[in-house]
């Protein structure tokens, strides 16, 4: 992955579009994209954020965070619930569709696990 490009070239490009260059003219200039240029002029006149946004990292748990409340009172009410069991179950009452890989990263992140009850004897 890429690095992002500095601020201080963030600002030359967004200081030459605010002094009436056009996105394109100024992409050309500084030797990037236009839809880095186009980006940068969004950001600065939405949120007046001249840095680039952290890079990487978890970009989708909000969404299976939201049912945090549903699936850990499942689970306290059934313990030796599935994964599958736990998706079908938030698919039926909540409407959200998550795959068990996202449950297991869900519950690994909370600090959820299910042992296994150790065998009592051995057969002779």
């Amino acid at each position: 992955m890429a690095k992002p490009l500095s601020e201080d070239l963030r600002i030359r490009v967004i200081r030459a579009v605010e002094g009436g260059m056009s996105r394109h003219a100024a992409a050309e200039r500084f030797g990037i994209s236009v839809s880095s240029a186009v980006r940068f002029v969004k950001e600065w006149r939405e949120n007046g954020a001249t840095k680039a946004r952290r890079v990487g990292g978890d970009q989708r748990s909000r969404r299976i965070e939201e049912h945090h409340e549903a699936i850990m009172s499942a689970i306290e009410a059934k313990p030796d619930m599935t994964l599958v069991e736990i998706a079908e179950m938030l698919q039926s009452e909540q409407g959200a569709s998550f795959a068990p890989s996202s449950i297991w990263r869900f519950l690994d992140r909370h600090g959820v696990t299910f042992k296994k009850k150790r065998a009592r004897g051995r057969a002779g």
